[in-house]
């Protein structure tokens, strides 16, 4: 019988600039009596990473560009949130409503560049981490220093879709699993062979731990057990579709 186990890890509690996520990530297992395995997968949101490695900014701070205060007229946004978005994009993809539409340093095209100022506290702002690859394998790494095993480990967020209303998590970061499953080349139950199918791992983990993290509830690690991964380095650049084939990025 195939099974999936979510089980969200609670009483973590505020994150701090220098905590190490991995052993709270241990330290939370312990409490519900969990033991770690390598075969294990933990969803981290990126936020109490943003938090660990003091990705926070007080905007206060933040003194806007000529650019930023422009782009801010034109939606009604605050032009120190404007501002930190620029800072954190390649490039402004489309702007509307009150959304900029960028193509962050990491390559991810998001809303807002991923900056947020839900569960930041007043007048301070989330970044992405920086290098979050980077950061899902310190955490791994941390993990089993600790305790032997090296689950794999995912760094989530949540995203907006084209076509679609509402958000749901996927993959910014990657230790531990081959993101992608790539169906091409094999046949269907029919014989038919499948010339595009690929499916994405991480983005797909990332989404059903984000049902038990929720928005509010205070659960930012979630562990997940019983799906067989694809055991490598893995990273989650390889979810990113090339320009040239992004329809949404054309001319």
């Amino acid at each position: 019988m195939k099974r999936l186990e979510v089980i969200a890890l609670e009483g973590i509690g505020e994150v701090a600039q220098g905590d190490s996520v991995g052993n709270l990530v241990c330290d939370a297992c312990a409490r519900l009596g969990l033991q770690l395995a390598s075969a294990d997968i933990v969803v981290v949101a990126h936020k109490i990473v943003s938090k660990s490695e003091g990705r926070i900014v007080d905007l206060d701070t933040v003194a806007p560009s000529a650019r930023a205060l422009h782009i801010a007229s034109d939606l009604d946004k605050d032009p120190r949130l404007t501002e930190l978005i620029l800072r954190e994009s390649r490039r402004v993809v489309r702007t509307g409503g009150k959304t900029i539409i960028v193509e962050t340093h990491h390559g991810f095209i998001c809303a807002n560049a991923g900056v947020d100022l839900s569960n930041a506290g007043s007048g301070r702002a989330i970044l992405l981490p920086e290098n979050p690859d980077r950061s899902a394998t310190k955490i791994r790494d941390e993990i089993e220093a600790r305790t032997g095993a090296a689950p794999a480990v995912i760094v989530s967020d949540s995203f907006g879709r084209p076509w679609r209303l509402g958000t749901t998590d996927v993959a910014l970061g990657v230790a531990g699993l081959n993101p992608l499953k790539d169906y091409r080349g094999d046949t269907d139950r029919y014989g038919y062979e499948l010339r595009a199918s690929m499916a994405a791992i991480a983005d797909e983990i990332a989404s059903a731990a984000e049902l038990v993290m929720g928005k509010k509830d205070g659960i930012p690690v979630v562990l997940v057990r019983g799906y067989l991964i694809d055991s490598r380095k893995g990273s989650a650049q390889e979810l990113l579709r090339p320009e040239a084939e992004d329809l949404f990025r054309k001319s």
